[in-house]
């Protein structure tokens, strides 16, 4: 394995993404078994303390059978962010390579992952007061207000962009008032920049009704092992409902149903719609990628260890 060697260009790293349910983790425990892989989580909700059933984390045993790292980092009322991970992640992979091991990047949140292999495009951070005003200025003026004013000052990002994309639009605003350039010019000088890494990057799939059947017994499963019990122990911690980490998927249903607002029946319902929606756009994301190799586990393994194999080979 040559190419691992430190000075011999970009370092080799293999990614596991796709979306929730897919058998991420099932297939990262079966490669650590013919490579020397250590785990690198690409979760943006693995990474909080006291959130284990409701995100899917490895269990103790899998992560005693295989090390992983950027799990449990932070408490729930803590942020972290995508420069956040980075960081991280590149630490533990000089570490992983410095040990003789190999890294792998398991996880289903894009951002992340895209941010990792490809880097942070160099643009301010976000204003929430400036944000508040350019949603305001919408309100006022009707819908397609802002995107409007995006075609005047950024017409490449504004051709890309539906006007009811508002998260975007207002980003793109953002950009442009803060750094005074627009987040389209950003975009393209960044994907000149240099890459970290030589990736070699699998999306683990399945049919969808497939993937919706275990995204529904996942959601069963999740309350038969507890999920309520986790969540009730975060409240009475006194961690505030209204986190950014429990209004996430699972867990602001579990809340609605702890106080009191839906049955049982309808949480599960809900974190069973709202799953089947969040794998979706999970898709969406990672189909735009045109590197990413797609396969089925658990029909074509001996495919994925031979391009594994190759991906390392001097």
């Amino acid at each position: 394995m040559s190419r691992m060697e430190q000075g011999q260009g970009p370092q080799p790293l293999v990614v596991l993404c796709g979306p929730t349910a897919a058998g991420k983790t099932a297939l990262a425990l079966q490669l650590a078994e013919r490579y020397p892989f250590e785990v690198i989580s690409a979760d943006s909700r693995q990474v909080y303390r006291g959130m284990d059933i409701g995100t899917a984390k490895a269990t103790p045993e899998e992560r005693a059978r295989v090390p992983h790292h950027l799990i449990d980092v932070i408490d729930p009322d803590q942020t972290f962010s995508a420069a956040d991970f980075c960081r991280q992640a590149r630490d533990c992979i000089d570490r992983i390579f410095a040990s003789g091991r190999l890294p792998l990047v398991v996880g289903g949140t894009g951002l992340y992952i895209r941010a990792l292999t490809e880097g942070l495009i160099d643009a301010p951070a976000g204003d929430p007061a400036l944000r508040r005003q350019f949603h305001a200025l919408e309100a006022e003026g009707g819908a397609g207000t802002l995107h409007r004013r995006l075609q005047q000052v950024d017409p490449a990002m504004a051709e890309r962009l539906p006007e009811g994309d508002l998260v975007r639009i207002v980003r793109a605003l953002e950009v442009f008032t803060l750094a005074g350039r627009p987040l389209s010019a950003l975009q393209r000088e960044h994907a000149f920049g240099e890459r970290p890494f030589r990736v070699l990057r699998f999306g683990v799939s399945l049919e969808r009704d497939e993937l919706y059947l275990r995204i529904d017994q996942r959601a069963q499963q999740m309350v038969e092992q507890g999920l309520l019990e986790e969540v009730r122990g975060l409240l009475d911690r006194g961690y505030e409902p209204t986190l950014k980490a429990l209004q996430t998927i699972g867990y602001r249903e579990a809340v609605e149903h702890l106080q009191g607002r839906i049955a049982l029946a309808e949480a599960l319902e809900l974190i069973r719609r709202d799953t089947r929606r969040y794998a979706k756009r999970q898709l969406t994301w990672f189909r735009k990628e045109n590197s990413i190799i797609w396969v089925d586990s658990r029909r074509e393994f001996a495919r994925i260890q031979a391009l594994i194999d190759y991906f390392y080979a001097p």
